[in-house]
């Protein structure tokens, strides 16, 4: 067995060790984080330290009692959780800096472990202990390698950053936790005189579904009679944007989505883009009309002086089935580039990209009682809406042109041209290769998002299938 110091627990004969380890384990349960869905916040961090520091494997690790789990882990595929005794992030948690082993064969500490000794092999280790603001050290975020190989002082504070930016999204995960048990208490009170019993449960599995939300969702849930089909492009493997994208359930056969911008980049816009998109996905169950949405996210997002500048465009709508085929969409927007409804040539009407214009929509977040306006369009079996960030448009073309507003109506004019029925995944791989033969690739980050609604059969239901896809690119000279 290997002794205390190497797995990271205090010795048993020590009673303040034994205190400051319940204490630990106590913060750990306090985020209720063990064992719960993949998270594309984390895995886009491990991600991200995996392409950091050019290694093959990285994991974001909680350290419970007997076990590590893995919130997320980058080549390491189906890997979930290890004992707590073969795990190099019980070492990682015995400090407040980062542990850096860069030949464990000739480290004291991890040459007789058995990730060392194993099949693992593990010849490099790197960790950054993932603490609390009271200095509860719940994991770590680590790297790691098969080869042995040293970082500079500047990577080592990159994985701390890193580790700070994933204790920030457990604390707005905890905080949209309690927001939303608030909104619960009032709702009720609001409502009492209705069916309330049967109201609180359906009300608390919506609520267990919003906790399972990320930056951006890691699949497209499937929509009756709906194709839908995601883009995200980054401008920069080495930052974090914030484009955010979501399609959620409202209930009674009634959709959501939305596709947004924050300002700014790196963990401040990561961790506001998860509380916008919690924020969004908690008060549309509550609140039908779309406008009060925006409104109470704009009080959010002024509600804390202290936190800086927090601006948000958005673009929020709502899917309501059509008997006669496709769906009736309202959309309102807070100061976000339009969507496109686009419309193949049918019954003497020529192809058509028309800008959804939200005119007078304010940015989110400058001034309280800030203006959102909403439209409302029918998409017909056949249609496909976009919905897109600025990225797309701030770009330039392989001739040094920009791609502007008018180039991008000019070319969904020529998809919808070509296109007996204009399909949402079609949209979408038409925009991707699009993107990537710009010779520099976006000049910010791309998020898009395409609706079309599945042809009616002969008995009136949907026709085709309504999956999904969900895909992401590079910069250009990233791809070699």
């Amino acid at each position: 067995m290997p002794d205390d110091k190497q797995s990271g627990k205090p010795e048993l004969a020590s009673e303040d060790g034994r205190e400051r380890e319940a204490r630990r384990i106590a913060a750990v349960r306090r985020y209720d984080i063990l064992g719960t869905p993949p998270d594309g916040a984390f895995d886009r961090i491990a991600a991200l330290a995996g392409r950091l520091f050019d290694v093959p494997m990285a994991t974001v690790t909680i350290v419970d009692t007997d076990r590590v789990w893995f919130k997320a882990a980058y080549g390491l595929e189906g890997a979930t959780q290890t004992d707590r005794d073969a795990s190099l992030s019980s070492s990682a948690i015995l400090t407040d800096a980062p542990l850096v082993i860069p030949d464990t064969r000739h480290d004291a500490l991890t040459r007789a472990h058995p990730m060392v000794t194993g099949p693992a092999r593990i010849r490099f280790y790197a960790a950054a202990p993932i603490t609390t603001a009271d200095g509860h050290r719940l994991g770590a975020v680590d790297v790691r390698d098969t080869r042995p190989r040293r970082i500079t002082p500047e990577q080592a504070a990159a994985l701390t950053d890193l580790a700070t930016l994933v204790m920030d999204q457990l604390e707005l995960r905890l905080s949209a936790l309690h927001m939303l048990r608030r909104q619960r208490e009032l709702l009720q009170v609001a409502r009492a005189a209705r069916d309330r019993a049967e109201q609180d449960r359906a009300r608390t599995a919506a609520f267990a579904a919003v906790l399972q939300s990320s930056l951006l969702p890691p699949a497209l849930p499937h929509v009756p009679g709906l194709q839908a089909a995601c883009h995200y492009t980054t401008a920069s493997v080495h930052d974090i944007g914030g484009d955010f994208y979501d399609i959620f359930p409202l209930g009674a056969g009634r959709w959501a989505f939305c596709l947004g911008d924050v300002s700014g980049r790196g963990a401040t816009a990561a961790a506001l883009t998860s509380m916008i998109r919690h924020t969004l996905r908690s008060t549309a169950l509550l609140e039908s009309d779309p406008r009060t949405v925006l409104e109470i996210l704009n009080k959010a997002l002024l509600a804390d002086p202290t936190a800086g500048v927090r601006l948000c465009t958005l673009v929020f709508g709502t899917l309501v089935p059509d008997p006669a085929g496709g769906f009736t969409i309202t959309l309102t927007g807070g100061g976000h580039p339009p969507a496109y409804h686009l419309r193949p040539a049918r019954r003497g009407l020529r192809p058509r990209a028309e800008p959804m214009q939200l005119s007078g929509g304010m940015l989110l977040g400058v001034l309280d009682g800030a203006s959102v306006v909403s439209r409302t369009l029918r998409l017909a079996p056949g249609e496909a809406l976009l919905l897109r960030s600025d990225g797309l448009t701030a770009s330039r073309t392989s001739h040094g042109a920009r791609f502007d507003e008018e180039s991008l109506a000019a070319h969904l004019t020529h998809h919808a041209a070509t296109s007996t029925a204009t399909r949402a995944a079609a949209v979408i791989d038409d925009l991707a290769a699009l993107l990537a033969t710009f010779p520099v690739g976006p000049a910010d980050d791309v998020a898009l998002l395409a609706l079309s609604a599945t042809p009616l059969g002969a008995g009136g239901a949907p026709v085709g299938a309504s999956g999904t896809t969900h895909t992401s690119g590079p910069r250009p000279q990233e791809r070699a």
